[in-house]
């Protein structure tokens, strides 16, 4: 029995990567930019938003509770298979794009949580398509050594 072994025992253990639910945060996150959009274009005030916001909001919700990727889920402005439908995913987008400058200034702490988010998935992404590029390359070299004997 080598030293190294004996220091392993007393290690603690590496625990397995655990998924965080982040949806409760993101219904949160997304719940006050309507609130910041609908009060600014559409006039409304304190917790009350006009019938076509309330109506996408209820929406989103929605479908963010059946979403296919479950807890493991990126956040709904990156996902590349929205399930709002055409003109709900156009519009959302469109309050999420136009609310960043203002959300920033009321909720900054939100704000930077959700940009990291946003970062984490864009490197997550970026990481499975490197992947999937080192795989085909491995099979290319393969199929190609074999052809040469």
């Amino acid at each position: 029995m080598g030293i190294l072994s004996k220091i392993k025992k007393w290690l603690p253990k590496r625990k397995p990567p655990e998924y965080k639910n982040n949806i409760p945060k993101e219904k949160e996150t997304i719940r006050k930019i309507f609130g910041i959009y609908c009060h600014s274009h559409h006039g409304t005030e304190g917790d009350k938003l006009c019938p076509k916001c309330n109506g996408l909001l209820a929406t989103v919700f929605t479908k963010m509770n059946r979403c296919q990727y479950g807890i493991t889920k990126p956040i709904c402005e990156r996902c590349e298979h929205p399930c709002f439908g055409e003109t709900a995913t156009k519009d959302f987008r469109e309050i999420m794009s136009s609310s960043n400058r203002k959300m920033f200034l009321r909720h900054p702490i939100m704000t930077v949580r959700h940009k990291l988010a946003s970062i984490g998935f864009d490197y997550m992404k970026m990481q499975q398509q490197k992947r999937a590029d080192d795989k085909a390359k491995a099979k290319s070299k393969k199929a190609e050594s074999k052809k040469k004997k």
